[in-house]
């Protein structure tokens, strides 16, 4: 048990490491910072009151009964293998299939993001790491940041034989290496770095957050999103994140995207500037020029103080006010783009 307690936090940051993220733009006075000034709102006089709300009435912030997860459905996956699709299984776990290759983010399928806490972050779905067995073999594993309830110690020890290569924010690789991924599988990249797989041209973009998994890697690893173009579609997952200017910057570098997946809850006055309100969200996709905006970071667990509907309920309605189309699908649905890409209330069934 101390054994796994230990590899949950991942691979240390040695002189070595260190040596290698110095390197980067990013890098200032021993962290990576943000492109815009970013703190929380959270003062030690606060921490008890804010630990007290956090732990009070979670379950009136989850759904009452299990959030069931559809079975993977291979039949409609595999058709027409150049229609990009894809399959939400909560939060931020996204399946994505583009130019015929199979595409996994930030794939935490485990059913705990607290590992390392007193007190369990359970899933609103149960034996989500089952659903691993039913994927198809894996092209590549994107990683956006290594808080824990994105990178899995049990989701990606799972999905070790079956993955390919590893595209991760500089600083990720140290983790995945300790977990034993080997070295020549895995790919770091800074803000703005590319690389062609194929025919898709994937770009690490900015995001406003932060990282770390213990004591003293805070802002040691980078965080960010992901931009997938191909000659025909493009598709940008904006990764966990304050609103920024940034967001125009993808927009104009990159933009505009046939899909936009958004970060959309865990959201709280106290921590505003790195994980934004559902109406900036909104603004956010617009920004980047997304065309069709898909919510994610939701659905998974209670990691905030609001009800777990509210992220989905006010991203709706604000997208219609802005006339920006959004797409939804229960969890494990596959969606094909063109096809069923549409608003889809399935929390509605559930309380």
């Amino acid at each position: 048990m101390l054994s796994n307690f230990k590899k949950q936090f991942g691979g240390k940051v040695t002189a070595q490491e260190q040596s290698k993220l110095e390197k980067s733009p990013q890098w200032k006075e021993g962290k990576f910072e943000n492109l815009a000034l970013t703190t929380m709102n959270i003062s030690i006089k606060n921490i008890p009151g804010l630990l007290k709300k956090q732990l009070t009435n979670r379950a009136e912030r989850a759904p009452k009964n299990n959030l069931p997860i559809l079975p993977f459905n291979k039949e409609v996956y595999n058709s027409s293998p150049s229609t990009p699709k894809c399959a939400w299984y909560g939060h931020s776990a996204l399946l994505l299939q583009l130019s015929g290759k199979n595409i996994l983010i930030d794939p935490m399928l485990g059913p705990n993001a607290s590992p390392i806490g007193p007190i369990t972050t359970k899933r609103f779905s149960e034996n989500s790491l089952d659903i691993i067995d039913q994927l198809p073999k894996i092209d590549l594993l994107m990683m956006t940041h290594d808080h824990y309830d994105h990178l899995d110690l049990a989701s990606i020890e799972k999905l070790i034989p079956k993955t390919n290569q590893f595209i991760v924010g500089l600083g990720i690789k140290r983790h995945l290496m300790a977990w034993g991924v080997a070295e020549g599988k895995i790919k770091e990249m800074d803000w703005w770095d590319n690389v062609k797989v194929d025919d898709i041209e994937i770009t690490y973009t900015p995001s406003r957050h932060f990282s770390g998994r213990g004591l003293t890697d805070r802002a040691k690893s980078l965080w960010g999103g992901w931009a997938f173009k191909t000659e025909e579609h493009s598709i940008y997952w904006s990764g966990d994140g304050g609103y920024g200017e940034h967001f125009k910057e993808v927009g104009e570098k990159l933009g505009p995207f046939d899909w936009g997946f958004m970060e959309d809850g865990q959201y709280n006055e106290n921590w505003h500037l790195i994980h934004m309100f559902p109406e900036e969200s909104v603004q956010a996709a617009i920004d980047a020029k997304v065309k069709n905006a898909f919510p994610v970071h939701w659905g998974g667990f209670v990691l905030a103080l609001h009800p777990w509907k509210d992220p989905i309920e006010r991203f709706v309605s604000e997208a219609k006010k802005k006339n920006l189309n959004v797409f939804t699908a229960p969890i494990g649905k596959i969606v094909v783009m063109g096809e069923n890409d549409e608003l889809n209330n399935w929390w509605e069934n559930y309380e």
